[in-house]
């Protein structure tokens, strides 16, 4: 089982970035543009197979795919300017580029219609009260090097009871002032904690620290109750999209608050941590082992964080490819081929540096 969760959990990820390049590929069709490769992964080939004037082929490099568009890298064709990338408009050219991107949103609302319409666990009150599906207490963070983490505590995780160690008396968790006030009640203290994970349950024993840093609480855990909620197969739709909305936004306001502390010098928030594709794949591991509705919303905010980090105004990125075509719409002429692979270039081995130093620092974590 866990090689086919990790093999899963690899396969979701790929799965997104051919979909990116297939949101490429399929409006620049649309368009008349010629595409000469649609290939999964990256060379050297595998195999492949032409059909029309596109060949689609499987390469031997696992790790997303590509989309090869005559023109679209400055280079100069033998076809009418018609059927190349620089010789539609740029209008055009701004619609293929953000075709990708937009396949990541459309990704991330459908992923979460199939999960609205599954049934979801939702946030809820501790007042509320009345036909509950299923309400517990979960963990909503962990922050590292904190009781819990040390626990083996997990993000996901719902919190069954709650013991004493030194007389055993045992506290079944229904609201979560309820672990707020027995964890100040036995700070300092061994306590026990019935966890429940997927189909999993299991104690774990901890202690709640008596002076914790500010905002992490004693046990460094962030609690909410949820519920079981599902929704009609017409209404799943306008909830995954109303989602996915409100995902986006919610990643930007945290994005912003994350650049607003950098800039005043107070470095990353608590529990903030940079992931690269190891540690992207180690959280979505754990989200397929607490079940399948967890499993399909970390893809779909997976999709929608790379969807607004694709858009970012970086050469290298979709976002700076815009941001060249806009300079060349403003000055009626398209930015010196020369200067912009340049650009391009120097910023793609920035990101493949940053990559690398965080998949060192994935590696460090997990090992």
């Amino acid at each position: 089982m866990i090689i086919i969760t990790i093999l899963i959990t690899f396969f979701s990820i790929i799965s997104l970035l051919v979909l990116h390049e297939f949101g490429h590929f399929i409006v620049a069709k649309k368009f008349g543009v010629k595409v000469d490769e649609f290939g999964i992964g990256y060379p050297p080939r595998l195999f492949g197979k032409k059909i029309g004037e596109t060949l689609y082929s499987v390469n031997l490099l696992p790790f997303g795919a590509f989309v090869k568009i005559p023109g679209e890298g400055g280079e100069k064709s033998n076809l009418e300017d018609c059927r190349v990338f620089t010789g539609k408009p740029v209008w055009q050219r701004f619609l293929i580029i953000v075709g990708g991107v937009v396949s990541f949103w459309l990704v991330a609302a459908i992923l979460l219609s199939i999960v609205f319409s599954m049934g979801t666990s939702q946030a809820i009150s501790d007042e509320e009260t009345g036909n509950l599906v299923n309400a517990k207490v979960q963990i909503l963070a962990v922050y590292p090097n904190t009781p819990a983490e040390e626990a083996g505590i997990k993000a996901g995780d719902s919190i069954k009871q709650f013991s004493f160690a030194g007389d055993g008396t045992q506290f079944s968790i229904e609201k979560v002032k309820e672990i707020q006030e027995l964890t100040e009640k036995y700070k300092g203290q061994e306590v026990i904690l019935t966890i429940q994970r997927g189909e999993k349950i299991f104690d774990v024993s901890l202690i709640p620290r008596e002076s914790p840093p500010k905002d992490e609480g004693p046990m460094g855990i962030t609690l909410i109750r949820t519920a079981e909620k599902s929704y009609s197969w017409w209404l799943s739709p306008v909830k995954g999209v109303e989602a996915t909305i409100n995902l986006t936004a919610a990643v930007i306001m945290g994005w912003g608050n994350i650049i607003g502390n950098l800039i005043q010098g107070e470095g990353l928030p608590k529990g903030v941590q940079l992931l690269g594709p190891i540690g992207i794949g180690a959280v979505v591991y754990q989200a397929a082992q607490v079940g399948i509705n967890y499993f399909l919303q970390f893809i779909a905010m997976i999709a929608v964080y790379l969807a607004i980090f694709n858009i970012l105004p970086i050469p290298a990125l979709d976002g700076g490819k815009l941001v060249f075509l806009v300079i060349e719409k403003v000055k009626g002429s398209p930015v010196n081929q020369k200067i912009e692979q340049n650009i391009t270039a120097a910023f793609f081995t920035l990101l493949i540096l940053l990559m690398i130093w965080v998949t060192i620092q994935d590696i460090t974590r997990l090992f």
